[in-house]
């Protein structure tokens, strides 16, 4: 086994742990670690970061329910146009984008870097959300639930066509979409968006069956790592303040971020 291998397979652990200890945000590292680490082309490992993030997120949504922290009713109503764009994406739209998108002089921009600097920017967006804790979205909402349809199914379909094209959760953005136009308490939009985070990224995944080749035995390996994290991570949040080690994973996040567009762009 190669170093660059057994750190790819440790990487895989803090996936989870992070997930676990941080919540939304940790699946983030999914793709990163898939391209860098393991060499997976950038194309399948967003469909790769699919499978793992669906699985880990279905795994860390049972004690949520058992904690009766997940909405089921605007899981419904979340999920479905966000699954719905996922899978579609998945199935319609990333095949149809060409392995040579266009070029600037010398510069040929491939299907994989269009990717991987979508993935990159939506990183940066992330780190953003983790960094800038908001009041509002941590306070808790006052008054009965009610939703806002045509918004969330708006808001459901954007983050599905994005989960579709770079294989990332997208909690940064269900999470306080729920919490605004669903009126949700935040310890319930957290276990709620696991829900929403499992479903749509592993029907999501289905889509690329039958015209991709899947190694599994390396995403049985990362998955079960990312699952074992998720549990040490939840084990750990009992003992370290979640809310601290956010914003420095966010800034970490961003770096990352930043060097994954200055590699893509001007390094390769």
């Amino acid at each position: 086994m190669e170093f660059i291998e057994m750190i790819g397979y440790v990487a895989s652990l803090i996936i989870g742990i992070s997930l676990g200890l941080i919540g939304g945000g940790g699946s983030i590292l999914t793709v990163p670690v898939l391209v860098y680490l393991f060499g997976v082309n950038p194309v399948l490992a967003t469909a790769y970061s699919l499978f793992i993030v669906g699985a880990t997120s279905l795994v860390g949504t049972y004690p949520k329910y058992k904690q009766g922290t997940v909405n089921l009713k605007t899981a419904l109503i979340f999920g479905i146009p966000s699954i719905a764009a996922v899978y579609a994406t998945r199935k319609f739209i990333v095949p149809l984008i060409p392995d040579e998108v266009f070029s600037v002089g010398d510069f040929v921009v491939t299907k994989s870097i269009l990717l991987m600097i979508l993935f990159a920017v939506l990183m940066v967006f992330a780190s953003v959300s983790m960094i800038r804790e908001k009041n509002a979205i941590n306070g808790e909402p006052e008054g009965e639930q009610r939703f806002n349809y045509p918004l969330i199914l708006l808001e459901g379909a954007i983050v599905g066509v994005l989960t579709g094209l770079v294989g990332a959760g997208g909690g940064f953005l269900i999470i306080p979409a729920l919490v605004i136009l669903s009126k949700l308490p935040m310890k319930q939009a957290v276990g709620t968006s696991l829900l929403i985070i499992a479903a749509k990224s592993l029907i999501g995944f289905t889509g690329d069956l039958g015209h991709t080749v899947m190694d599994w035995k390396l995403l049985a390996i990362v998955t079960t790592l990312a699952i074992i994290g998720i549990f040490i991570g939840n084990h750990l949040s009992h003992k370290i303040d979640g809310n601290k080690l956010k914003k420095g994973f966010g800034w970490f996040v961003l770096v990352m971020g930043i060097y994954i567009i200055a590699k893509e762009l001007f390094f390769q």
